[in-house]
């Protein structure tokens, strides 16, 4: 059985993989589970038995649920529960889900929930409202071209002028 405190003190005055310093204030957490970004006690997946999170795979969103019952199976430890695409029915079924679990965890649940919603949204309309690509042409190669096609016209009107004079030699 694993106890939440130990694990906790280990990763925090010891070493943690997912542990970033950026300043002495600031640590964040890299591990995929956690659900503020903020390496702390209350937000460690790893130190907490009971947690929970928010994860969007291939614009599908999941609850997804570790709880002490599954601990000897690292594997299964983490349920996914698919959450509806509607943004209220997600919401409701984060609330009753994380019914009886700590307020910071169902709160920190819900605006993630919101947060990865809004992204998903602007991320189809960015799809949706596409317009063509601008492609740049070099310089050089623009100035070749021009040349080329000067060379083309002089070249047409000679060809031009040429039969015009042998019509009018006919």
């Amino acid at each position: 059985m694993q106890s939440d405190e130990v694990v906790w003190q280990i990763i925090n005055h010891g070493h943690c993989s997912y542990k970033v310093k950026k300043d002495q204030a600031l640590t964040f957490c890299r591990n995929v589970y956690n659900v503020t970004g903020l390496c702390n006690r209350s937000s460690c997946p790893l130190a907490n038995s009971n947690y929970s999170t928010i994860l969007e795979q291939n614009g599908t969103l999941f609850l997804c649920l570790k709880s002490v019952e599954r601990a000897h199976t690292p594997a299964t430890m983490w349920q996914l529960k698919r959450l509806n695409e509607n943004y209220d029915e997600a919401f409701r079924q984060v609330s009753k889900a994380l019914e009886y679990w700590p307020k910071f965890i169902v709160h920190k649940n819900k605006q993630r929930l919101t947060k990865i919603t809004q992204y998903l949204i602007r991320a189809r309309n960015l799809a949706n409202n596409t317009k063509g690509k601008f492609v740049s042409i070099p310089k050089m190669k623009k100035k070749k071209e021009e040349r080329s096609e000067g060379k083309a016209q002089i070249a047409a009107r000679i060809d031009s002028s040429i039969e015009q004079e042998l019509l009018v030699f006919v």
